[in-house]
């Protein structure tokens, strides 16, 4: 499975870095520090990415303004797209569900929850059928 990782934040790219290789999982992960970034590797002639983690706080283009420019896109669309944030402000959840994504995550404090979290994120895309189409 491909994911597409957009992350500002050095520390959380690291945080899921460690996560993937200590729980021996074998996704590809393409990393975008922004949504410019991220839109640029999505609109070019690379595959697209089975999933998506996104963070709403970034610099440049905010997570809510990536996916509704993700969400006009026809060939884009459908991604699945899952939040990977901080944020636990209701308005930033319900837009986000509004826009059309497929999961919203509260990064935890613990490093052991991160990983519990990321585990049965990934676990599940693994075998959805969606990825699979």
């Amino acid at each position: 499975m491909h994911i597409l990782f957009i992350e500002d934040d050095a520390i959380e790219t690291m945080k899921l870095d460690r996560t993937v290789a200590k729980l021996e999982f074998k996704n590809q992960i393409t990393e975008a520090k922004n949504g410019e970034q991220a839109l640029e590797f999505l609109r070019s002639e690379e595959a697209l990415p089975d999933i998506i983690f996104l963070d709403l706080n970034m610099p440049r283009m905010s997570g809510i303004e990536f996916l509704q420019i993700l969400k006009e896109d026809p060939a884009l669309r459908y991604l699945p797209t899952i939040v990977l944030t901080t944020s636990e402000n209701r308005s930033d959840l319900l837009e986000c569900y509004k826009i059309g994504i497929a999961g919203y995550i509260i990064k935890p404090l613990k490093y052991g929850d991160y990983e519990n979290k990321i585990k049965k994120v990934i676990e599940y895309w693994e075998v959805n059928e969606l990825v699979k189409a």
